[in-house]
């Protein structure tokens, strides 16, 4: 049984001050996807998120996709 998940971005400022943006973590839900920045960021402030959306290319994390992707690829160049 497949679970439907979504890729959430996060901009964070780390208990050290940093900032750092661009973080891509999976999840069923928000809460799923904060959960586990929280695991990973302790004491972190979360300063943007959003849901991000696939690209029209697809997911391309699995092998059939970057095979996809690949073969797309080369029928442009030719």
């Amino acid at each position: 049984m497949a679970v439907d998940m979504k890729k959430f971005g996060f901009r964070i400022r780390t208990r050290g001050g940093s900032v750092v943006d661009n973080l891509a973590i999976q999840g069923r839900d928000l809460a799923e996807a904060e959960k586990k920045l929280r695991q990973v960021y302790h004491h972190c402030v979360v300063l943007e998120t959003r849901e991000l959306r696939e690209s029209a290319a697809g997911d391309a994390t699995d092998l059939e996709g970057v095979i996809s992707l690949i073969a797309d690829e080369n029928r442009r160049v030719d």
